[in-house]
């Protein structure tokens, strides 16, 4: 089948679940992400998200809507009532905040996540500290992927 010459190159990895250390962009000394799109032309992008050990994921909101997928162990956010476990899918309305965490037990927590828009990470006022969006994920990823050896371009295979 032909592709229509305007639309975008297809993305396929065979094995989003690899072993490779260097894949995953370290955010703070438990938490990493690994991209699978990040579309600079739409302003969102889609990773996993894992989180090895307990602990919490700064409190924050989303000025556009979020699609998350369980895949490896469990958390929850504080601000709710519920549990995510492997298999549970989440969508998130724009302006929601909360504070996502890992609880003590599993070894470890992965979930996919498709974010558009940005991350507003906030204080306990609610003052914004910082913003994360596909832009900013794209320069840790460049940062990241040079520094293990990968090159910065390596990022640019996800970039659509």
């Amino acid at each position: 089948m032909l592709r229509d010459p305007l639309a975008l190159k297809e993305l396929f990895i065979a094995r989003s679940d690899a072993d490779d250390e260097r894949l995953w962009v370290p955010v703070s000394p438990i938490t990493a992400f690994r991209p699978m799109f990040l579309s600079a032309s739409q302003g969102y992008w889609i990773s996993l998200t894992r989180v090895r050990g307990h602990g919490v994921i700064s409190r924050h909101r989303h000025p556009g809507l979020v699609h998350g997928m369980t895949l490896k162990g469990s958390w929850r956010y504080l601000e709710h009532d519920w549990v995510a476990q492997a298999g549970s899918y989440i969508f998130e309305p724009p302006g929601d905040v909360h504070t996502l965490v890992v609880d003590e037990g599993p070894e470890e927590m992965v979930t996919m996540f498709q974010i558009h828009g940005a991350m507003v990470y906030l204080d306990d006022a609610g003052a914004v500290t910082a913003v994360d969006d596909v832009f900013t994920r794209i320069e840790q990823c460049r940062a990241h992927f040079a520094a293990v050896g990968l090159g910065a371009d390596y990022v640019d295979q996800f970039v659509r």
